[in-house]
């Protein structure tokens, strides 16, 4: 958990093994950072969401690993706006586990199988969630899209 010197492993909360994407050397990644990009215009023109970039990861969870019930915004910042996963897993079925359950309100929860391809994305700091242990490794790109902080924010 956290980012440069504050990185610090938590297995009991995360289990997953992450590389951050500073500078995408590969085809593949430019062209899915570009297609995010697209995406965030889009919003940006559609709902005014004001955002400014995206940050993001690779991860990889281990058989049995997951990641703790939790919400993405982190604390006395507003930045992070809107969470997103790109699931890089080929053939995955409902028995292979490692769901993204999404905590709706009322007690209800929805549960994203990690597919390869498929793209979810949700508002940072109104969705908590978790991810459910897999009986694979599981993989995918994510990061946020974010947002200049808003003044005063506490």
């Amino acid at each position: 958990m956290g980012r440069g010197n504050s990185e610090q492993l938590v297995p009991e909360v995360r289990g997953d093994f992450i590389s951050w994407l500073e500078t995408p050397e590969r085809d593949a990644e430019q062209s899915v950072l570009a297609r995010l990009d697209d995406l965030r215009s889009s919003l940006n023109r559609a709902l005014m969401t004001g955002l400014e970039d995206f940050q993001g990861h690779f991860a990889l969870y281990p058989r049995g690993a997951g990641y703790a019930r939790h919400f993405d915004r982190l604390v006395g910042t507003d930045v992070r706006a809107i969470s997103a996963a790109l699931y890089l897993n080929d053939g995955w079925v409902d028995e292979d586990g490692g769901q993204l359950r999404l905590y709706v309100g009322g007690g209800a929860s929805v549960d994203v199988l990690p597919q390869g391809g498929r793209l979810v994305a949700f508002l940072s700091d109104k969705f908590e969630h978790e991810v459910l242990p897999a009986r694979r490794e599981r993989m995918s790109f994510t990061g946020w899209f974010r947002r200049r902080p808003l003044e005063g924010f506490v």
